[in-house]
């Protein structure tokens, strides 16, 4: 899967989920403020991703993931072969 069929992608589903506009997501935009995510949408965000594209993020790397851009390019660099 390529990078612009994730973002795309990504970004139609968090659209859906959180019922925000897709022009509000930038690749630099902090996610939980774009999505005005506590701590139970994040773990209704996790499982959509982790669901979408069968992989694991586990709890350490949550820190890790703060942007858009750092969503996309963990679930890249995470789908299975």
């Amino acid at each position: 899967m390529k990078r612009e069929e994730i973002i795309s992608q990504v970004n139609s589903l968090l659209a859906e989920e959180f019922e925000i506009e897709e022009s509000e997501f930038a690749p630099d935009a902090n996610l939980k403020e774009t999505l005005n995510l506590d701590s139970i949408n994040l773990v209704d965000l996790i499982a959509l991703v982790q669901t979408t594209y069968k992989i694991t993020i586990p709890v350490e790397d949550l820190k890790k993931i703060q942007t858009f851009g750092n969503l996309y390019d963990y679930i890249e660099s995470h789908l299975p072969a």
